[in-house]
């Protein structure tokens, strides 16, 4: 009987004692690189999350970035996204087992309601093609942030070790990561976004809840109603539907 590979075929990998960052690194990478590869660092001096907030991440956390090189339209790149925290979501479940898991818009991970992983994507090319996609992932193995250090009404940070008492191997989580990230975007690539957008609504925390989106102009405040064709979050206001492109949300 066949037994599958502990690395997925024709994805490169990389493993660093100690990095500024992983995405940093995958950019500095990216001209000499022509497959798919995942660089993973025990340590980040210099992690950032989104919209350059910094990312804690001490020595016992999983700090990994993937490199590729997507030939899909500028419009869905960004939709890789929801590919990687669905797959990250299987890989923490294989490494971690929890019935706790649950997606947060636009690209965390929760685990009992509280935060235990993002995902941060970056890019670099022109409005015509994207030359290459980094798309960074940070999960609290052992430690969290200060809740002090967190911005008003953000969602509680946790770790593993603290909610289920496991503290999977990095080296471990990257393996399952790598390969639920290939097989779901097999998926991606040959049933289209809405594949991947009806997983991911399953799994979604606060469906049909009230959520805040807090953009760079404004709050806005609904029920949690829909993803849309494209990745937006729809919210249902009292001035009625409206789709969020990109935004901070609060619960």
């Amino acid at each position: 009987m066949s037994t599958k590979p502990d690395w997925p075929a024709g994805v490169g990998r990389i493993i660093l004692d100690e990095i500024d960052s992983t995405n940093a690194e995958a950019a500095r990478r990216a001209p000499k690189l022509t497959i798919p590869t995942w660089i993973l660092a025990h340590r980040q001096t210099k992690g950032r999350g989104r919209r350059g907030r910094p990312w804690a991440d001490p020595a016992g956390n999983f700090s990994a970035s993937l490199l590729m090189f997507p030939e899909e339209p500028l419009d869905r790149v960004a939709q890789n996204s929801f590919v990687v925290a669905l797959a990250l979501y299987h890989a923490l479940r294989d490494v971690a087992p929890s019935e706790g898991y649950a997606l947060k818009w636009p690209n965390d991970v929760l685990l009992n309601g509280t935060k235990i992983a993002g995902i941060l994507l970056e890019t670099s090319g022109s409005t015509a093609k994207v030359d290459w996609l980094v798309i960074g992932t940070g999960v609290n193995l052992a430690h969290a942030p200060e809740i002090a250090d967190l911005e008003a009404r953000a969602t509680v940070p946790s770790c593993l070790e603290a909610q289920l008492g496991l503290r999977p191997a990095p080296e471990a989580l990257l393996a399952a990561l790598a390969h639920h990230f290939e097989e779901l975007r097999a998926t991606y690539l040959q049933r289209g976004f809405e594949a991947i957008r009806a997983q991911w609504l399953a799994l979604a925390a606060n469906l049909g809840g009230i959520v805040t989106a807090r953009t760079m102009r404004e709050d806005i405040t609904g029920s949690f109603e829909d993803l849309d064709q494209e990745g937006n979050l729809i919210l249902r206001t009292a001035k009625g539907r409206v789709a969020i492109t990109a935004a901070d949300i609060f619960f």
